[in-house]
């Protein structure tokens, strides 16, 4: 049984890391809810039970005896806390960006590169990768074993809680106010997004880098290559849609071998985690109110190209919340348990 502490459990991801180590049964003698001063004092629900948020310092970790942490508080928190967390005697499963590109720091999804964790004694830290690169890698994994992937294009339709509760927020407002018909200053006022969300779509996530590319167009292409140990050629165009919950791709692969549809849909549905939902004539298809609240990729609008036999094109869906950012870690602290933690528990504590 482990000490657990979660870093920013009032945030949108946190209250998801609740539910979810709560769901996987995770073995937990004490859970330790972290979060900055202002949310000290508050609380929040684990098995029945109200546990009050404490604050997040350098000391908590040895004063509480945590041995995982997970963080998702942001990269600069991170970048400053998980190595006191480390230093204090904790394994680190981060969910942001600050560390996912360091090379002494594993990128782990754990139904593409499970083996990866071993690596985690570098630094003490595992990274969670971006919540667009986890079900995508998770698409593609099956299939680039099957057809030999070479280059990828994606368009991402991402909703609006991948900016978090202010991201719903502002568009729960927005929607408010056009069906109130007051569409002057609820529409106008902006925190989170660059233009107004509600009825539109915006081509633009994170900040734009050199060449045109977003940060988060850059973190899909970067991340898919060091979890999947390729040299895979990704190309996205990361887009933000009035949805609340759950993200869609549409993904073309490009591959060395000619594609085939119904063994692309016998590998991915024999895949871990994933769901084929794939029939066209009685319009079934994934979509994000399928995926919402739920632990699996949604793959489905399978086709090859008309013009390439190398060329297959398909949809994917999946909670971002969950599979995205929670359930992705969860299941990383689980394989982690089960691959190093007898061997941590008996240098960490002697038995």
């Amino acid at each position: 049984m482990y000490n657990v502490a979660i870093v920013g459990a009032t945030g949108a991801v946190g209250e998801e890391f609740l539910r979810v180590l709560e769901e996987y049964d995770f073995p937990i003698k004490k859970l330790v809810p972290l979060a900055s001063a202002r949310s000290v004092g508050k609380e929040v629900e684990f098995r029945g039970e109200s546990l009050k948020v404490k604050e997040l310092t350098c000391d908590v970790f040895k004063e509480e005896e945590i041995d995982i942490a997970f963080f998702s508080a942001g990269g600069s928190v991170s970048a400053k806390f998980a190595p006191c967390a480390v230093e204090a005697g904790a394994v680190v499963i981060d969910n942001t960006s600050h560390f996912r590109m360091d090379p002494d720091v594993p990128l782990v999804v754990p139904e593409v590169n499970p083996d990866d964790i071993a690596l985690w004694n570098k630094k003490g830290i595992i990274a969670n990768p971006n919540c667009s690169t986890i079900q995508m890698v998770i698409s593609l994994a099956p299939l680039h074993r099957e057809f030999n992937i070479k280059r990828v294009d994606v368009a991402t339709y991402q909703a609006v809680s991948g900016a978090g509760k202010k991201g719903m927020e502002e568009l729960f407002e927005q929607m408010r106010a056009i069906f109130n018909f007051k569409l002057d200053k609820k529409v106008e006022e902006r925190e989170v997004f660059q233009y107004q969300i509600a009825l539109n779509v915006i081509p633009h996530i994170d900040k734009f880098m050199d060449g045109g590319w977003s940060r988060e167009e850059l973190k899909m292409v970067n991340e898919t290559n060091k979890i999947m140990h390729s040299k895979i050629k990704v190309a996205a165009t990361c887009v933000r849609v009035p949805v609340l919950r759950s993200h869609s791709e549409a993904i073309s692969i490009y591959c060395e071998k000619p594609v085939n549809v119904e063994r692309a849909r016998e590998v991915l549905a024999n895949f871990q985690d994933v769901k084929v939902i794939d029939n066209p004539e009685k319009n079934e298809y994934p979509m994000p109110i399928i995926a919402t609240d739920t632990d699996y990729v949604y793959v489905g609008r399978i086709r090859k190209d008309l013009y390439d036999d190398n060329v297959l094109h398909f949809f994917n869906v999946a909670d971002q919340l969950r599979v995205g950012a929670a359930t992705n870690a969860v299941r990383i602290g689980l394989k982690w348990i089960e691959m190093e933690g007898e061997a941590f528990l008996k240098g960490k504590y002697g038995k």
